[in-house]
């Protein structure tokens, strides 16, 4: 049984050891209970049982249990730069043991595991059984939702090394445009510019798995809005960025 109350305070005291006032620390705390509403969202939308909805909740909590010590060691949250947060997360839990703590029973470690390490890969792992790769599913779309919320209401400078008086004048990268015009993600070794960053952020829709998640970014108008967070002062990104607009808004109709 998931006792998600329970878990939320086993959450709070991992939490002690670092200063959840901090901009980065506690916009990943938000963000970690965004993703516990997005899992939900989705799960409800496909009709899952109860059972399965709980865990795609808990799952929500600690998808990102790893990020806090890489930001706090790192000072960033570029996993190619730092470590790469799943498997410190999945090391915190089956290694360390905290994952006990958070439920007694382990009749859903292999779920738990499977999706905290397939969450931010480029891509799912193959060989996952139904339930694995459902619950995978589900926590890399909540994931990705709740990121467009946090890029569209939080200070840039806390999720990347934004620096308004370069990031408007930059180009985009001749890669990073042809590839999100060909409706794929971004490799993060392809971004150059801090322009490249953010737009491998809007491409996160080529990875969505629900109709529920491109409704919720129809409805939140978010491609708009994360194109627009950003002033596009260099002519040549201005004629691209339209591209990008009208591509990316393109494709979530075409999803709905």
């Amino acid at each position: 049984m998931i006792d998600l109350d329970n878990c939320k305070k086993v959450f709070k005291e991992y939490l002690k050891d670092y200063d959840v006032n901090k901009g980065e620390i506690k916009l990943k705390i938000v963000h970690t209970y965004g993703v516990i509403d997005k899992s939900e969202l989705i799960a409800k939308n496909l009709k899952l049982s109860n059972e399965q909805i709980e865990l795609a909740k808990l799952i929500g909590l600690l998808h990102d249990i790893g990020r806090f010590e890489q930001r706090q060691k790192f000072k960033e949250f570029e996993d190619f730069k730092s470590m790469n947060h799943a498997e410190y997360g999945v090391k915190v839990l089956f290694e360390d043991g905290w994952i006990r703590k958070f439920i007694k029973e382990d009749k859903y470690d292999d779920i738990i595991y499977k999706a905290i390490i397939n969450h931010n890969k480029y891509k799912i792992e193959e060989g996952l059984n139904e339930e694995e790769l459902l619950q995978a599913k589900i926590i890399r779309d909540a994931d990705k939702l709740d990121n467009f919320r946090v890029k569209n209401t939080e200070y840039l400078g806390n999720m990347f090394n934004y620096n308004p008086e370069t990031i408007n004048y930059e180009t985009i990268s001749p890669k990073v445009y042809e590839t999100f015009l060909n409706r794929k993600q971004i490799n993060v070794k392809d971004r150059i510019t801090q322009i490249d960053i953010w737009i491998s952020f809007i491409a996160f829709i080529f990875d969505l798995n629900f109709k529920i998640s491109f409704k919720y970014i129809a409805d939140n108008n978010y491609i708009n809005k994360s194109i627009d967070r950003i002033e596009y002062k260099n002519s040549d990104t201005k004629i691209k960025i339209e591209e990008i607009r009208k591509c990316a808004n393109e494709y979530i109709k075409e999803m709905l």
